[in-house]
């Protein structure tokens, strides 16, 4: 496998890894400027020349990625019988510098309807780095030349294109997306919010609509879905941030994308301190 469908390969588990690439060589060396190896938590995959380097470089990018906010560094190996190494002797003379660069796990974003606002917040997440779904029942509406605008999208899109349940798409999300339910059709939206509760591994749901709506919609997944008050108080509406009122589309999608930054940003702090702890029982 190359380097780079072992990083696609992490990105689709929604797994940390980090990229070890052999960044200079003095003398005589195992393997030449980069050469790359790719680890996982159990897994790696390519080789920067085996012996000592790798199995060091193995073990300090298992180490970074148990650390919250982990930072690209530099390793520097001498390769001669004179240095006491952890993992064995490598005595080819020469002398290694070798860059880590860690592989977050990036946020995932679910867009269940690409009408006017939905459209519009592509358009805005597609320059972050993470994984946005795009769903829509209506063919137009992700249709190739409608989406040529994310054609140079830094994030990785991904279309889908449900004949019938859109709701079905759900079970399809990896663990930890954050569901955006914006389509045209309430009933859709409805079915939708219904299927979300039910998925508990999802990340944050939001709905788009009225008070009026969100009152109604409320009763019938208490009623209907037997759903309790505090499971149902997951779904956020209105979505945005509520001291932003315009109702332009695009007003609405900057207002969304901005609380999904947060949403982020607060996702990533816990995750840090998870890590922390993790990090200092290890050590204990």
């Amino acid at each position: 496998m190359t380097w780079v469908a072992a990083v696609e390969r992490l990105r689709a588990r929604r797994e940390a890894g980090v990229l070890v690439t052999v960044a200079t060589v003095r003398g005589h060396a195992p393997r030449k400027p980069g050469a790359k190896l790719v680890v996982g938590h159990t897994e790696s995959w390519g080789s920067i020349g085996g012996g000592n380097i790798e199995a060091v470089a193995v073990d300090r990018a298992r180490e970074l990625m148990a650390t919250p906010d982990p930072q690209t560094e530099i390793m520097d190996f001498a390769l001669n019988d004179k240095v006491t190494n952890r993992h064995g002797v490598q005595c080819c003379g020469g002398a290694v510098s070798v860059l880590l660069e860690p592989l977050p796990v990036v946020p995932a974003v679910a867009l269940f309807g690409v009408g006017h606002v939905g459209y519009e917040l592509a358009r805005i997440l597609a320059r972050q780095d993470l994984d946005l779904h795009l769903i829509d029942t209506r063919p137009e509406q992700l249709a190739p030349e409608r989406l040529t605008v994310l054609d140079d999208s830094v994030a990785q899109v991904h279309v889908h294109r449900p004949l019938m349940l859109p709701e079905e798409v759900i079970g399809e999300l990896p663990p930890g997306t954050h569901v955006l339910i914006m389509t045209h059709d309430h009933a859709e939206d409805a079915a939708l919010c219904d299927t979300a509760l039910r998925t508990p591994e999802l990340g944050s749901i939001g709905l788009i609509g009225s008070a009026a709506k969100w009152s109604r919609f409320q009763k019938k997944l208490a009623t209907e879905g037997g759903f309790d008050a505090a499971t149902i108080a997951r779904i956020k509406t209105p979505i945005g941030l509520p001291e932003i009122t315009g109702k332009e589309p695009i007003v609405i999608a900057v207002s969304v994308a901005a609380d999904l930054i947060k949403t982020f940003e607060a996702e990533r702090h816990s995750n840090n301190a998870v890590a922390q702890v993790h990090s200092i029982a290890d050590s204990a």
